[in-house]
């Protein structure tokens, strides 16, 4: 009997990874494009959830645009209702832009759900025993990887 291909699995296995990522992420970026948002808005919306705000200077600073492009790309932003200037708490000249409390529900809410619609449907269409060698075969992988790290 042959001895495994134990580098050549494991190359088969990051491609087939990387693919069951892109197409987790297919719902998603389907609702971004639905959302009709360009690249730079993305990143600036993508630098705006991650944070509790921003100053136009320190998001400009995040994207490394400069900050008249950053401005037009929030004043776009603000009319689309999508994030808010407010006045910094501790410091009542400076701004923080903000996303607003619509954007925070969608990504507490909505966001999660689109990550596990595909594969909610794959196992609704798998039989009880390939859902069953699915979950076996993650949670395998996943402790291997553990004893490993």
């Amino acid at each position: 009997m042959a001895k495994p291909d134990i580098a050549a699995l494991a190359r088969e296995l990051d491609r087939d990874l990387h693919t069951i990522r892109q197409l987790l992420r297919r719902p998603f970026e389907a609702a971004i494009v639905e959302g009709g948002l360009t690249g730079p808005q993305q990143s600036a919306m993508a630098a705006l959830i991650r944070s509790d705000g921003l100053s136009l200077k320190e998001l400009s600073g995040q994207l490394g645009l400069a900050h008249s492009t950053v401005s037009g790309i929030v004043d776009r932003l603000e009319k689309r209702g999508m994030v808010e200037r407010r006045t910094d708490d501790r410091d009542q000249r400076a701004t923080k832009i903000t996303v607003t409390k619509q954007v925070r529900e969608w990504v507490r809410d909505t966001m999660p759900a689109l990550g596990i619609q595909p594969l909610d449907h794959a196992l609704r269409v798998a039989t009880l025993a390939q859902r069953q060698t699915i979950v076996d075969g993650i949670r395998a992988l996943r402790a291997a990887l553990e004893r490993t790290m």
